[in-house]
């Protein structure tokens, strides 16, 4: 799955967390809500791309905002290949 413009992605509603997320540092509901509009936003061609989504997450560091993305596709592809259940959505109707 390619999420590089990642428009239709809502990576952090579905209620998974997986191990590599536990690593990582510390995100907010809300940064990490900034960052998915971010990641809508600038997609992988704009220049400066991470720089940019830190800028818009606030209080994160480029290296930081791009290695919560690597985390991201981890998780999708692990997912995906059936390393870790589908998770249950919840029925907004």
């Amino acid at each position: 799955m390619d999420l590089s413009l990642s428009k239709n992605v809502v990576p952090w509603d579905h209620g998974f967390r997986g191990t590599s997320r536990s690593s990582n540092s510390s995100w907010t509901a809300k940064q990490d809500k900034q960052f998915e509009v971010a990641l809508a936003t600038y997609d992988k061609d704009t220049p400066d791309r991470w720089q940019n989504v830190a800028r818009a997450v606030g209080g994160k560091s480029a290296e930081e905002v791009k290695r919560h993305y690597e985390l991201l596709i981890r998780d999708v592809n692990d997912i995906e290949s059936g390393r870790y259940p589908q998770p249950r959505y919840r029925n907004t109707n």
